[in-house]
């Protein structure tokens, strides 16, 4: 189920899951037990942190661990995030930031012990909105509700609150609130975890690099923008059209990488745009009546054609 409340907790919109939700989804966290559990032990090697990756000729890279490792690459390909430690071996360009941020929070035991909260969730995505700001929080397994905070600020307002000091860095939310839906604002009060600040940074719409030997990047490290819906996704499929490519070429990484390239970047492009576009719908100047009409049928668009960016979507990037 998706709700769009506003500001005083009355329900505008509210879309049921029938079954016939165009794009089912899951909990990153069990997608990412799922890939995990598919692999030979020890492909992954933890607690093997980058630092730096060196050029040494012919499409090779020494790579420089955390720990004081090294190692050789022969095809190095950077699936390291926003901050990613490989894409400077290709593009000079650095995310900037988006102009907002999201603060996440959780609340456990929440039909026993916030029962007001927990009516104004719902069983599915709640999206209580106006523009700049708002509460997008999500009812997840074990009676929990996951919450991000929205809220269009500069990113200098952010530094002055003090994170680490979680009881004061709620009240400085929360009072962004006043006026706001008790149940709503209990969402940054009632918190039982500390708020943890994702600034989110974005590169360029159009991110793209020459053709270097010997490296390529993936998911966030090549197209990272603002949280879309879509960004776990094209993580994944990045990952799985890279590897059809190198299975197709296995003596050929230089093909391999060009092949996946060329259409990751037409793709990240094209993603980059819609994801602001989402953005634009849900937190813009029709904050929330233009999701609200998206999910009564009436708006730009139809449900279910595109995600929409809540807490199994969103990965603060900062």
């Amino acid at each position: 189920m998706q709700r769009v409340l506003d500001r005083h907790g009355a329900v505008l919109a509210e879309l049921a899951d029938d079954g016939s939700l165009a794009r089912p989804e899951a909990l990153r966290g069990d997608i990412r037990r799922i890939l995990l559990d598919s692999l030979p032990a020890g492909t992954v090697r933890w607690g093997r942190k980058l630092l730096e990756a060196t050029p040494l000729g012919d499409g090779r890279h020494e790579l420089t661990f955390a720990d004081g490792s090294t190692a050789v690459s022969g095809l190095l390909v950077g699936a390291d995030g926003t901050w990613s430690k490989v894409r400077p071996l290709l593009s000079d360009r650095k995310p900037a930031y988006a102009g907002v941020s999201y603060i996440d929070t959780y609340l456990h035991d929440v039909d026993e012990r916030h029962p007001e909260a927990a009516e104004a969730v719902g069983n599915g995505a709640m999206y209580a909105l106006v523009p700049g700001q708002g509460f997008l929080a999500h009812r997840e397994a074990g009676d929990v509700i996951h919450t991000y905070v929205i809220l269009n600020r500069p990113v200098e307002w952010f530094t002055a609150i003090d994170f680490a000091d979680a009881g004061a860095a709620r009240q400085r939310i929360a009072a962004e609130f006043e006026g706001w839906a008790p149940a709503l604002i209990s969402l940054i009060t009632d918190g039982e975890t500390r708020p943890i600040l994702r600034a989110i940074h974005r590169l360029p719409d159009r991110h793209r690099w020459d053709r270097t030997p010997g490296v390529t990047l993936l998911g966030d490290a090549a197209h990272v923008t603002v949280p879309g819906g879509e960004g776990a996704n094209l993580a994944m499929l990045d990952g799985a059209e890279l590897g059809q490519a190198i299975a197709a070429h296995p003596d050929d990484p230089e093909t391999a990488c060009t092949t996946y390239e060329e259409v990751m970047f037409r793709r990240g492009e094209a993603e980059a745009i819609a994801a602001r576009d989402t953005v634009e719908l849900i937190f813009g100047a029709g904050a929330p009546h233009d999701l609200a009409e998206l999910l009564n049928g009436t708006g730009r668009t139809s449900p279910g054609t595109r995600a929409l960016p809540h807490t199994r979507q969103p990965s603060g990037n900062g």
